[in-house]
């Protein structure tokens, strides 16, 4: 613990706005059309090889291969570091097979525009509390992950309404919660009950992802790439790269599927900083989806999980009409309720006339 704090405050007296921020891709730069190529950033990165690693990026390689003193600490450590600095650590502890709830919550920034959490330790509650801080994601990938389900996903959408692309799938649990949110994605009406249509606000009855427009999830099953291609058609599902674009549209870096999000953060880093633990910077391929791999029981609970939450709105609409009618038929066979009905059409007329 002692040599985590010591880290921290020799870190504290570095400028950590100076050569750093020379090196780290800005927002306009990482979403800008000329980063789109691969071929592109493969040169950028063997040009860059010549230049000596800045002070900071030192430092920071210093505190990757130290990462588990801090980690209590990070909430109290966290709060001296600039937006690029965070994002860089929990790039390191990605790779380092760390990255936890315990980790990026305390690290999330607001001016963060992408984060990949893919193959981590976060659970539904770290990307709900990391959704609600970083409003402004425009790519997110959450390819990999085991511990998050489309309840998560849903609130991501409800808040970052500025995502663009979003990454998914890679492994069977993956894949299932990929499948869970098609429902989050297709344009809906919710069930509002008004007693006039006029009174209705577009607000109030329609929920989707509006600003999606990149979907990366390599082995979609064909059901669910139907269903977003009739139902869904602003949904692009893994482009490919072309000079020409993918339907005409431009396409982001982060939407092809060999990019890896946060490797921009991450390129003065030294890679001993992670290869110790066995991580290579390679894009780790994504498994084949398969239901063999999941136990019998655990299909089941997953299925009675889905088919309860598609049921819950039908089974909501149906108290309320039931609700209605009861009241209908009280008011309809009870003398007592008629009477309270024209007190109060009288005294509206009252209120009226003065």
């Amino acid at each position: 613990m002692g040599k985590g704090k010591e880290i921290t405050t020799s870190l504290k007296k570095l400028d950590l706005n100076s050569n750093f921020m020379a090196c780290t891709p800005s927002k306009s730069s990482l979403f800008s059309p000329t980063l789109q190529s691969p071929g592109l950033l493969s040169c950028r990165r063997r040009l860059g090889k010549s230049k000596p690693p800045s002070l900071v990026s030192l430092c920071l390689g210093v505190i990757g291969k130290n990462l588990q003193e801090i980690i209590a600490h990070l909430s109290d450590i966290s709060i001296a570091f600039p937006p690029h600095i965070r994002i860089t650590i929990a790039a390191i502890a990605r790779r380092r097979k760390m990255l936890c709830d315990e980790v990026i919550i305390p690290l999330a920034d607001t001016s963060w525009e992408i984060l990949d959490i893919s193959g981590s330790e976060v659970t539904d509650s770290g990307l709900i509390e990391v959704a609600k801080t970083c409003k402004f994601l425009q790519a997110i990938d959450i390819s990999r992950c085991n511990k998050i389900t489309a309840s998560s996903v849903s609130v991501l959408v409800e808040h970052c309404k500025s995502l663009r692309t979003l990454r998914c799938g890679g492994c069977p649990r993956s894949d299932y919660t990929a499948r869970c949110c098609l429902t989050l994605l297709k344009p809906k009406l919710d069930d509002t009950v008004k007693d006039s249509w006029e009174e209705l606000d577009t607000v109030e009855i329609s929920h989707s992802a509006e600003s999606l427009r990149w979907l990366v999830w390599p082995k979609i099953d064909k059901d669910s790439l139907e269903i977003l291609a009739t139902e869904c058609p602003r949904i692009s599902v893994n482009p490919k790269l072309s000079p020409f674009g993918f339907r005409g549209k431009d396409v982001p870096i982060e939407a092809f599927p060999d990019t890896v999000l946060d490797d921009l953060f991450v390129r003065e880093i030294n890679p001993s900083t992670w290869a110790a633990c066995g991580f290579t910077l390679k894009p780790v391929p994504p498994i084949l989806s398969s239901s063999k791999e999941l136990s019998l029981a655990e299909k089941f609970r997953l299925a009675f999980v889905e088919r309860d939450a598609r049921l819950a709105p039908k089974r909501a609409k149906n108290a309320r009409q039931h609700q209605r009618r009861s009241d209908r038929e009280w008011m309809e066979m009870s003398a007592e309720a008629k009477a309270i009905v024209l007190a109060s059409q009288v005294s509206k007329s009252l209120h009226g006339k003065n």
